[in-house]
């Protein structure tokens, strides 16, 4: 009897134990790899350590939950995720832009995550309208957002200063492509340093740039299902990135961390890149073997007829297939969700844009380094239509504008058949 006991108790234990085992949500990423974040969310620097800093609390703090991250790179993490989805194993859960969520959505790929939102303690009216647009599609939310992220002017004040472009202790920013080609010459004379940096030759950034320039001319580069690429406005945004590189005051051959280095080595006055690299290069800044030592945040200027600088969202969104096969995971993936929600001060840190009105309102968001030097930069806000071809125009445009500066194709014929290709994607 006592064996039997024994072997009953022992088989109760085994159970428990069973019941116990926590559930393992594999969430993907991007922004990098940091293998020491730890869990302090307050003191990690950049955006790879922050993200996994918080990624690991959760994975500490929330019962009965184990976190697999599976980090991927930024160029070529839609295609991953893409044939995750394709094997039937999509991740658990994964960071969208809001740009890329339609193609996910339109196809039924994403849970609609709305009505659950109250259940893991998210407040949908302390969302900010575009954040609540970003998620949304058609009548649906299908992400938890994130942040707002927009380009910069991130500016070397020490160039700028020596080359008289400093007045009341801020930078004195162009207007015009003229002045662009005025004020770059000007810093070239007196300083020896390149204008501008930014990487034209691998990553978007480059197309983020002239897209600016083109919603600068009240103009874009499709309407409805027609392409509208091949414009004078489009011209004129490419000629006024091009003449800088004519005139030798820009490197169209830089690569994102070239780009990033020259800046953070003294080698140009400006860098266009968006708000995610403010807080990595506050800290730089301190560091004695930088030479970048007075750093100052600019919304993007204008320098057409409005104000407009390239803008996106990232969000975190579940796949369908979780929430009708497995509730409890899709449950679980909701708390991960909602821990990086409530974590918005910190993953501020990075200089991305809160979505959040009581982080926004919020002392210690307002006293976040040179976040008063860029505060307009939601206002001026632009983007394509939404569409679900996002990533293959992107793409298209950025292979075609890579073809004018770093080839010297002609950019009327570059423009033509960027127009011709983006066409043939949206009648698709």
């Amino acid at each position: 009897m006592k064996r039997i006991a024994l072997g009953l108790a022992l088989a109760a234990g085994m159970a428990t134990n069973v019941a116990a085992a926590p559930i393992t949500i594999n969430l993907a990423r991007f922004f990098g790899a940091c293998e020491n974040a730890g869990t302090d969310t307050h003191t990690t620097v950049g955006e790879a350590c922050i993200i996994q800093s918080i990624i690991n609390a959760a994975n500490e703090k929330i019962p009965g939950v184990k976190i697999n991250t599976l980090p991927t790179d930024w160029g070529n993490y839609y295609d991953h995720i893409k044939a995750m989805f394709a094997a039937s194993n999509p991740p658990d859960i994964f960071v969208i832009h809001r740009s890329a969520l339609p193609e996910f959505a339109s196809i039924g790929a994403l849970a609609d995550v709305g009505p659950d939102l109250k259940s893991v303690g998210i407040d949908t009216s302390d969302w900010t309208a575009g954040a609540k647009k970003a998620v949304t599609y058609g009548k649906h939310i299908y992400a938890v957002p994130m942040d707002f992220h927009a380009n910069l002017w991130h500016v070397n004040m020490d160039i700028m200063k020596k080359a008289g472009l400093v007045k009341d202790g801020k930078p004195i920013l162009p207007h015009s492509p003229a002045e662009l080609l005025a004020q770059a010459k000007q810093v070239k004379e007196k300083t020896g340093k390149d204008y501008l940096a930014a990487d034209f030759s691998q990553f978007p950034i480059g197309v983020r740039l002239v897209l600016s320039l083109i919603w600068q001319q009240n103009s874009n580069i499709f309407n409805g299902h027609k392409a509208t690429i091949d414009t004078p406005q489009a011209l004129n945004a490419v000629e006024a990135i091009t003449q800088l590189f004519k005139g030798g005051y820009a490197d169209p051959k830089l690569n994102y961390a070239d780009s990033q280095q020259a800046f953070l080595n003294g080698k140009a006055a400006v860098l266009v890149n968006g708000d995610w690299v403010v807080g990595d290069f506050t800290n730089q800044v301190k560091k004695p073997d930088v030479a970048l030592k007075h750093y100052y945040v600019s919304t993007f200027p204008q320098l057409f007829q409005s104000p407009a600088t390239w803008a996106d969202n990232h969000t975190w969104a579940i796949p369908a297939s979780l929430k009708k096969h497995d509730p409890k995971k899709y449950h679980a993936a909701l708390e991960v969700a909602a821990f990086i929600y409530n974590h918005n001060l910190d993953w501020a840190r990075t200089g991305h844009m809160s979505v959040r009105k009581s982080v926004l309102n919020s002392s210690a968001y307002k006293a976040l380094p040179h976040r008063s030097e860029y505060i307009d930069t939601p206002s001026i806000a632009k983007d394509v239509p939404r569409t679900v071809h996002y990533n293959k125009i992107q793409d298209v445009l950025n292979r075609n504008l890579q073809s004018i500066w770093l080839t010297g194709k002609d950019p009327k014929k570059a423009l033509a058949e960027a127009q011709s290709e983006v066409q043939d994607i949206l009648d698709q």
